[in-house]
């Protein structure tokens, strides 16, 4: 009989689930609820919130929903894991009850905080002991829960993070991760333990940080209640449990040094792991625990985002090309029009401040417009080589940082599955792109089988190769340097006058 892998992917507008044969390693279904975007409360501007308890609603539901759709038995679950929007705060109190809404990961509300205690702790011991400011994350949103609401800060047993809430609903245990803590910029590097002097700083009791357990570990055991809610069986260890984007990486099969994983969504993500603490003098990057990071073989995701990115592309579909036209049509258009788009150029940065421009907010532009040469396909091209210049930028940065690689991985989704914007990055970087098959949920029930005994080690996890494409540099490597230097200078322009 076989015994089944199941993951869960706690984003913030949806809730994914995948099975995974334990035996063969192969995905054998996958599901989605809500199929519409999920509600994100905006009280204030700036502010982004969600209810946790209707994340475990739609747990429940994803979960009956893929059992029946696999018509595999709840029976033969043999363990699970988590995978969850990172950055995100929960409370609860003595009894588990939450006590207000989750402000999640795009709440602004805490940024003065954050750069208030990286003033005062001292920017030099933040990146040294945190590889990061503390910023607006979740040690900061904490600290404005503190200060604006002392009602409910005087009731918090413990915080957590979106993926722990979900693993003390499962199990009836509050417990974290040192990736977690990291990710809530709470982990002190130096010292292999809670950033004590964080806490201090903000007044907070380390008696409400949760008990830490390894990220592949038995971290509890599905209750009665949760497992009749579930639809699989009492006793079902919770083996593993990691921010999205460290999952996304495992998922993807980056786990070592000199490794990259890239995301190509709403916003873009460069992750590289490297195998010692690294920081960026002006905090363009942020560093984390890797899934796999232990004291003694250190391995940091260092993550660069970048915030206009398919944002931007999706803003130029629905603006220029209309709904009739689909990507696929945008991109036989773009096919027509030479490598730089005739000097057409887009500067994409127009979602807020980006923080590999050290935080400014340049906004997007669209340069050289020439009315008697440019047209549609001209206007797609330049959007989507300013996204994937954007990239090569972030990529730079790294390189400054002594961070090498030959591969970047990717996702079989978004951005990456265009040959233009993909290509674009192969040349200017000079990486081979794979194409990997897989999902943040697959990843999260493969990594589930580690603690279990189920593979070995880490590498076993990994089922048969789902390489689905490989993009290389073009032979025409000049015009692509000459249009993105062309672009780089539009950009530094812009930066000298911020």
């Amino acid at each position: 009989m076989s015994k089944y892998l199941i993951g869960f992917d706690i984003g913030s507008s949806s809730i994914k689930a995948a099975l995974v044969n334990a035996e063969t390693r192969e995905t054998v279904g996958m599901a989605q609820y809500p199929e519409t975007e999920m509600e994100i409360q905006a009280v204030k501007t700036g502010w982004a919130e969600q209810d946790p308890e209707l994340w475990w609603d739609y747990i429940g539901k994803v979960c009956q929903k893929l059992l029946t759709q696999t018509n595999v038995n709840g029976q033969d679950v043999e363990s699970i894991g988590l995978s969850y929007q990172m950055h995100g705060l929960v409370l609860v109190d003595k009894d588990q009850k939450v006590l207000r809404p989750s402000i999640i990961w795009c709440d602004s509300r805490s940024v003065e905080i954050g750069n208030e205690a990286f003033k005062n702790i001292g920017e030099e011991k933040c990146l040294s002991h945190l590889l990061n400011s503390p910023g607006n994350f979740t040690a900061s949103k904490l600290k404005w829960v503190q200060d604006n609401e002392p009602e409910v800060y005087k009731k918090v047993h413990k915080f957590m993070l979106p993926g722990d809430f979900i693993g003390m609903k499962m199990t009836g245990k509050i417990v974290t991760t040192k990736s977690g803590l990291s990710e809530g910029i709470l982990w002190d590097f130096q010292n292999n333990d809670v950033a004590q002097f964080v806490l201090d700083h903000y007044n907070i009791d380390r008696a409400l940080v949760p008990e830490i357990a390894d990220t592949f570990s038995i971290q509890g055991q599905v209750t009665e209640t949760a497992a009749e809610f579930l639809g699989i069986k009492a006793g079902t260890p919770v083996t593993y449990r990691a921010g999205d984007q460290p999952n996304n990486a495992l998922a993807l099969q980056v786990t070592k040094p000199g490794e990259i994983a890239a995301t190509g969504g709403t916003s873009g993500v460069v992750y590289a792991v490297v195998d010692q603490p690294l920081y960026d003098k002006v905090s363009r990057v942020n560093g984390f625990a890797h899934v796999n990071h232990q004291a003694e073989a250190q391995r940091i995701g260092v993550l660069l985002c970048i915030n206009g990115a398919g944002s931007q592309y999706r803003w130029i579909k629905q603006q220029v090309a209309g709904d009739n036209i689909t990507y696929d049509q945008m991109e036989e258009m773009i096919n027509t029009v030479p490598v730089g788009a005739d000097d057409l150029r887009v500067i994409p940065f127009g979602n807020g401040a980006e923080r590999m421009l050290e935080n400014h907010f340049i906004g997007a532009q669209i340069n050289n417009v020439q009315f008697n040469i440019h047209g549609k396909a001209h206007m797609y091209r330049a959007a989507l080589e300013g996204v994937a210049f954007a990239f090569v930028y972030g990529v730079e940065i790294l390189k400054e940082m002594g961070i090498e690689t030959h591969v970047i991985k990717v996702g079989n989704d978004n951005l990456f599955r265009s040959k233009v914007f993909s290509t674009t990055v192969a040349t200017l970087t000079g990486c081979t792109i794979e194409v990997i098959e897989t999902t943040g949920a697959v990843g999260a029930a493969r990594g589930s089988g580690l603690a279990t005994g189920r593979y070995a080690a880490l590498d076993d996890i990994y089922g048969k190769a789902e390489k689905v494409n490989t993009y290389q540099m073009s032979d025409d490597v000049a015009a692509y340097k000459q249009a993105y230097n062309t672009w780089k200078k539009d950009l530094e322009n812009l930066l000298k006058n911020k």
